[in-house]
Parts: structure tokens; C-alpha cells; sequence
């Protein structure tokens, strides 16, 4: 598969008149779209199109994504790279070091932790006008292995440009039928495919099997062993584009036709 590095489409006329932060484009959380996602070769900071949505890959479990002019970082740690900015949500799947932080910048407006506290299990659904952001809690392993710390982790999705993006976390056993309902259809997903600190890839690949987005993402590797596992496990039944590139522009109108397994090379925003 080959992809086009591209600049942006230009808007037309009707979403040239949307305003920023003001409307958010339906999500088709069901839907499924045809065509082929661009790699973007530019800076995170630079405009995005009104019904795309930007994905990039910071480091581990944190993405930076863009739509309509709000940002988000998922399992956000306090860095982001070394350029000075606000995102207008940070999510923090997991209270773990790699997955959070006690001390989020203050002039962030909106920090969703995942986990349950004495008040109850997480819950969230955050409209940011282009941009809604909700969870779906799960059950996590305690440190010591067979014990089970309930509601330990959370399911961001984030609605936006028409799509579902869906980002598992520190996702340890497979979501059962209710979870998957309350999910709905994610049309990109980022998996965790450590091997071991979250689920065997076996049992994630099941999981990625059943969501069957049009694009998964790959993240929560180290060495890169387990992702070459990952990828030679789901090649024969998706498509496996790696892009060389930190940043993925996604709309409806260009998501694959068949899923599509797409490994970004984590960057800072620098």
C-alpha cells in the first residue's frame, strides 16, 4: 500500500463557515468509510481541516490529537516535548508513572483521570463542542498479579471529525459484551501490544479482531519485539503500513477499505 504525503484538501464554502469549537460533525461510530489515511509529514501545530482529525504519536501510551482546533493527550505524563503548549483535555488511563501525572499543568482546562476513587468508578463526557470525550471503564491487575483492581483503567474515546477514536489504555483483560456496547464502533484504535504488562499479544489480537477498526495503531511497545510479534500475528488479516512518520491525518472520507494496522514513530512536539 502506498500513501500519497499530501497537503491537506482545501475547505469548501459550507465548512469554511463552521465555527472553531462550536460544532462537531456527527460520529459515525457505526460507519464504515473507504480510502486510504495520509501520513503527514508537517508539524503537529499546523492547521487541520474541518472534518479531519490528527493523530500523533508522543511516546509510549501518548497521543496528541487535533480536530476543529481543540487538542487532547491521552495518558498524558506532564511532557509533551519541549514546545509550550496547552491542550484543552489531558486523559490518564492508568495511575502509573508512564500514564500520568500528579502534577498537570494548571492552565490545562480539563483533566480526566481513568480510575475509580472513593466517589465511584470514572465517568466522563466531555463536550468540547468538535470534540466529545468519553470513557468506558475496565478492570485492571493489581501489582501483586491475581488480584483485581476494579475500575483500575478507562477507555477514552474521542468523537470527533465524524469518527470514533478509541484508546484502550492499560487494558488488561478483554472487554466484555456491555463494554463493547457502551464503546460503539471505533474506526481508528490504539492498542497496547507490550506482550505481557497489559495482555498477551494473543488475547490483544482477539481484541483488535472484534473491534475490527479501519485503522489500529500500535503503542506500549518497548524493544520493539512484541510489536514485530503483533504485526507478524495480524498480517494475514490486516494490512500493515509502517509510516516512518509521527502524525496521521484521518477523516471519514479516507479511512481503508480493508482494516489497516498503521505504526507511527513516536516524536515529541518540539
Amino acid at each position: 500500500m502506498l500513501l500519497a504525503l499530501c497537503a491537506l484538501p482545501a475547505l469548501s464554502q459550507e465548512q469554511a463557515r463552521i465555527p472553531d469549537a462550536q460544532v462537531r460533525i456527527p460520529s459515525h461510530c457505526f460507519a464504515v468509510a473507504q480510502g486510504i489515511a495520509q501520513v503527514m509529514p508537517v508539524s503537529f501545530a499546523s492547521d487541520v481541516a474541518a472534518d479531519y482529525v490528527r493523530i500523533h504519536f508522543i511516546d509510549h501510551a501518548s497521543f496528541a490529537i487535533a480536530a476543529g482546533g481543540k487538542t487532547a493527550v491521552t495518558d498524558f505524563t506532564g511532557y509533551t516535548g519541549m514546545r509550550d503548549w496547552v491542550p484543552d483535555v489531558v486523559t490518564m488511563n492508568n495511575a502509573h508513572s508512564t500514564h500520568w501525572t500528579p502534577y498537570p499543568d494548571p492552565r490545562i482546562p480539563n483533566v480526566l483521570p481513568g480510575w475509580a476513587t472513593e466517589a465511584g468508578p470514572a465517568q466522563h463526557e466531555l463536550d468540547l463542542g468538535v470534540m466529545l470525550v468519553r470513557n468506558v471503564p475496565t478492570d485492571v491487575r493489581s501489582r501483586w498479579g491475581d488480584d483485581v483492581r476494579k475500575d483500575g483503567n478507562s477507555i477514552f474515546i474521542f468523537e470527533a471529525g465524524g469518527l470514533c477514536i478509541g484508546h484502550l489504555g492499560h487494558l488488561h483483560h478483554a472487554p466484555d459484551d456491555a463494554q463493547y456496547a457502551s464503546i460503539g464502533r471505533l474506526d481508528v484504535v490504539m492498542v497496547p501490544v507490550d506482550g505481557g504488562y497489559t495482555m498477551a499479544v494473543s488475547e490483544m489480537s482477539e481484541v483488535v479482531r472484534r473491534f475490527r477498526s479501519s485503522i489500529v495503531i500500535p503503542m506500549h511497545w518497548f524493544s520493539g519485539s512484541s510489536l514485530r510479534v503483533f504485526l507478524s500475528t495480524m498480517q494475514t488479516e490486516f494490512d500493515v503500513v509502517e509510516t516512518g512518520m509521527p502524525s496521521l491525518d484521518v477523516s471519514l472520507r479516507n479511512l481503508p477499505g480493508r482494516p489497516t494496522i498503521m505504526v507511527l514513530t513516536p516524536e515529541a512536539i518540539n
